[in-house]
């Protein structure tokens, strides 16, 4: 008797088990199907350019919506569009709108143009989604994307500190495979 009952609290408790790791196996694959839709959805609205960054983080049924753009309607738009995916119950919208500024546009441009005339950097121009994003908050430059080496990181902040009006430039531009380079 004390044999079968061991038995059989064995076989639930590794039911149970085995139960437990399908679920996470699955909460994980939809994290991760949502993630893969929130990145398709953001990438392609049609307001984005690379005067803009838009970041997000999956939790469960909830995405969080961060970063900085140049005008409401992208914030908005953004929300939107995520909230629409299936297996979305919450949206934390906390994109910054920036401030609007003539002198600021005018960096943007000057950047843009700085980084993108030089032929190390040239080709990050190119692409229906270019690589580096530039976001100018009351002339402070701040880099971000990814680029190709940790000399073309640099290239791009040493031009965008070049640039007329620029009080400080902070370059959050990620090295593509840096983890594997060093090892």
């Amino acid at each position: 008797m004390k044999r079968a009952l061991v038995s059989s609290l064995t076989l639930i408790l590794a039911a149970s088990l085995t139960s437990g790791a399908a679920q996470t196996t699955a909460t994980e694959r939809s994290q991760e199907r949502i993630s893969h839709e929130v990145r398709n959805e953001l990438v392609t609205l049609p307001q984005l350019s690379i005067f803009d960054d838009l970041a997000y983080k999956v939790d469960g049924d909830t995405v969080t919506l961060t970063g900085q753009v140049r005008n409401p309607i992208l914030k908005d738009s953004a929300g939107k569009v995520v909230k629409n995916i299936e297996g979305v119950k919450e949206v934390n919208n906390n994109i910054e709108v920036l401030p609007p500024s003539r002198n600021d546009d005018r960096i943007r441009h000057e950047v843009a143009r700085a980084i993108f005339n030089d032929a190390r950097l040239s080709r990050y121009s190119m692409g229906a989604v270019q690589p580096i994003h530039i976001i100018v908050n009351r002339g402070h430059v701040t880099l971000v994307g990814v680029v190709a080496n940790q000399a073309d990181k640099d290239a791009a902040g040493l031009r965008a500190n070049g640039v007329p009006g620029v009080f400080s430039v902070q370059n959050d531009l990620r090295v593509e495979n840096a983890a594997a380079a060093e090892k």
